[in-house]
């Protein structure tokens, strides 16, 4: 069995009356353009999957390839390449939209089907005893960005192999932005390759898209359109209800934020060049999001007073009776911290 990494700190508690009842403990990493870390906790060092977090990475060759300009992505269409949405209606009409544009249709996906988080969404297909399909997946616009990469390549209709042109393409741009060569990688619930780095190098990535002029070179100019793309449609990133759409929206389309499963998030924040990474040891989504939240606040980017931040920082949790019975909160090192 995996042992307990004693490098990570405890960067988040659940407490329930006097006591803190649950912790969790992770690593996480504030970085400038220029590489230099302006905040630490646990060990950056830590090599990590970056799962979803790393999709605007994955949608770069997307755009340096010339591939959207051929097809007329709009930006719109690059956020969905970015996003681990919730399956609801907006998201699947467009990639059904995406696919009969290019030719083609929901079985040229290599995402697999998934049941639809977006209630309205999974409600309907309850309610017509219908099976959900490819375009439900969460991952549905990276896929529909990988196949207008695969078109424009003329590549194999296998575009989740780790040698298909496609990946490839992924992993150079990954091991880039990172600065890192790829220890490796895992397959993600998606079936395509996810590549590992260090929770540095994916925090360093972060702060390149950040300070990436979209002025400058190909690659600059492909991060600085994926980020603000994903800023300016934050619904479609992920959806009502998610942190990702909640905090980008409350920030106004300053900031771009993605998670991961397993409790990875990273935010891009262009007005101070700097990038956010950070890993939960035990996966716990609610302790990722809390982390997040508090590091944005750090930054100066996001109002502690403002609802989702209350909500993810300081958020009552309820027994069924509706009775306040405690609350999670970042512990003192991460809500002391802020960008000098």
């Amino acid at each position: 069995m995996p042992q307990p990494d004693d490098t990570a700190e405890i960067l988040v508690e659940l407490h329930r009356g006097p006591f803190a009842e649950s912790q969790h403990r992770g690593h996480a990493v504030v970085v400038d353009h220029a590489g230099t870390i302006l905040g630490a906790w646990g060990d950056p060092s830590k090599i990590i999957l970056p799962r979803s977090s790393s999709k605007m990475i994955q949608a770069l060759p997307l755009i340096e390839s010339g591939a959207a300009d051929h097809f007329g992505l709009s930006q719109a269409q690059l956020a969905l390449s970015c996003a681990s949405h919730n399956g609801a209606k907006v998201h699947t009409d467009m990639v059904a939209a995406w696919l009969d544009h290019l030719g083609l249709q929901e079985a040229d996906l290599r995402c697999g089907p998934q049941m639809p988080d977006d209630r309205a969404a999974r409600e309907d297909l309850i309610k017509c005893d219908c099976a959900p399909d490819q375009g439900h997946n969460n991952c549905s616009g990276k896929h529909s960005g990988f196949l207008t990469l695969n078109k424009h390549l003329g590549g194999g209709s296998e575009y989740i192999e780790a040698d298909h042109p496609v990946q490839k393409a992924v992993l150079e741009a990954f091991e880039d932005v990172t600065g890192e060569t790829s220890a490796g990688y895992g397959i993600d619930g998606c079936s395509a390759p996810n590549f590992a780095c260090s929770l540095l190098g994916l925090g360093r990535a972060m702060a390149r898209y950040a300070g990436a002029n979209p002025n400058g070179a190909a690659r600059e100019a492909a991060m600085a359109k994926l980020h603000r793309a994903m800023a300016t449609h934050p619904i479609l990133v992920a959806g009502e209800g998610r942190a990702c759409t909640d905090l980008m929206a409350a920030m106004g389309g300053r900031v771009a934020v993605k998670t991961g499963a397993e409790a990875v998030f990273v935010a891009i924040i262009p007005e101070k060049k700097i990038g956010i990474a950070l890993k939960i040891e035990d996966g716990g989504t609610r302790a990722s999001e809390a982390m997040i939240t508090q590091l944005l606040i750090g930054a100066g980017v996001l109002d502690a007073a403002s609802p989702v931040a209350k909500r993810l920082t300081h958020g009552p949790i309820t027994n069924r009776r509706d009775v306040e019975t405690g609350f999670i909160r970042p512990v003192a090192s991460v809500r002391d911290w802020r960008l000098s």
